[in-house]
């Protein structure tokens, strides 16, 4: 029974750690800090130069609403440059990009993948800072000087946005459900990270470095925004949060399209843990292996496999030994997670995406995807060649 007892105990506690704990710890370090902490950033006539890059395939239906969303940014004009890169692209996307003049158009037909598209993009660009964004993200007018003012800094290193994701690209800016609340969970321990020591990992759809330290990225890796962001950590820059700066994605037109995502960053979960073994030397830079292991780390290779020791340990110390109420209960209210959940996979193309029993199924969702991704990067036939998510119908403003 001990030994059962040990597994149940220490699943939880992992559990509670890796979504809560570890945050909590930290949070009156942060409290400090946002009292005491330096202010400094950059006026408008001290921003920096940046180059404002867009990798884009097959995006002819949206493209034209992303570059005029791009050229709508409140930056210096004689402070910022755009590029679009559209390598491989099949449809009118190329196409599109050229009609505006104030936009740099690169265009290969071989389709060598989204981090060759980066490398070749950011080796063009001139600007002391790049600004990498996706095509079908929208972004509010400030995003780019919001980001660029923390260049002030000599040991900021990146920047990266706040990714939301809304039924519509309008001013109502509603909120997708379980989708967008996961995000507005993330967004909160990405600030309480960042205002810590540093983000572990920044989302592409919104993400800033400094040119002098990109690091060109093997064309097979996945996940190519957070294995850059985490070299440029390793380095001894902060990447920091910026909220203010907000990147609004539609969501997966489906769940299946969903799935195929996630599992897709799962894999390359698996894959970005193994090429950046060497930060497990937490003796050369403890604040960011701390956030690293509790965050990520626990959260790809270990969480998703504590819910089924959880579950499993629960029901052997009710079922084989003479477990108390605490057995009991937790049992209960376990069953009662799973139930909940699958009540909102039955449910989950439902207009009312904001109940307790989507967010129980997102949550789990999450963490059998991550599971898949496991076996597909086992199997070794997960491409680097990005896949296109298809999005819901994109619904402009009125």
């Amino acid at each position: 029974m001990i030994f059962w007892e040990y597994l149940f105990f220490t699943s939880v506690a992992i559990l509670f750690f890796n979504y809560i704990g570890y945050a909590l710890l930290i949070y009156p370090f942060v409290l400090l800090k946002r009292k005491y902490g330096q202010k400094k950033i950059y006026t408008d006539k001290e921003l920096p130069f940046v180059s404002f890059i867009v990798a884009a395939y097959n995006e002819e239906d949206c493209i034209k609403q992303k570059l005029e969303n791009s050229l709508q940014q409140e930056y210096p004009i004689s402070r910022i440059e755009f590029i679009f890169i559209t390598d491989g692209s099949t449809d009118s996307t190329p196409e599109i990009v050229k009609q505006y003049e104030s936009v740099t158009l690169l265009h290969e037909p071989e389709r060598a993948g989204k981090t060759e598209a980066l490398n070749r993009a950011a080796a063009f660009a001139t600007g002391e800072v790049l600004i990498f964004s996706d095509a079908n993200t929208i972004l509010n007018k400030e995003a780019c000087s919001k980001i660029a003012r923390h260049y002030s800094y000599e040991n900021v290193g990146g920047v990266a946005g706040e990714k939301k994701v809304v039924e519509r690209f309008d001013t109502t800016d509603a909120d997708s459900g379980s989708e967008g609340l996961y995000w507005k969970y993330e967004s909160f321990l990405k600030k309480i990270d960042s205002d810590f020591y540093s983000v572990v990992g920044a989302a592409g759809e919104l993400f800033s470095i400094r040119k002098t330290l990109y690091e060109p990225i093997n064309r097979t890796v996945i996940l190519d925004d957070f294995v850059l962001s985490m070299k440029t950590a390793q380095k001894g820059y902060r990447i920091i949060y910026e909220p203010e700066a907000c990147a609004r994605e539609l969501p997966s037109f489906s769940v299946a399209e969903e799935q195929k995502r996630k599992i897709r960053i799962g894999a390359g979960g698996y894959q970005s843990i193994i090429m950046l073994s060497s930060m497990f030397r937490f003796w050369k830079y403890p604040s960011l292996f701390y956030l690293y292991f509790s965050h990520r780390f626990l959260r790809w290779m270990v969480s998703p496999y504590m819910l089924i020791v959880c579950l499993v340990s629960n029901f052997v110390l009710v079922l084989l030994y003479p477990a108390g109420f605490f057995f009991r209960g937790s049992l209960i209210l376990q069953l009662a997670f799973y139930l909940l959940a699958l009540a909102g996979y039955w449910q989950r193309e439902k207009e009312n995406k904001t109940g307790i029993t989507k967010i129980c199924y997102y949550f789990l969702f999450m963490n059998i995807s991550v599971i898949l991704g496991l076996f597909r990067y086992l199997r070794g036939n997960q491409s680097a060649v990005w896949e296109k998510s298809k999005r819901k119908e994109l619904i402009r403003p009125q």
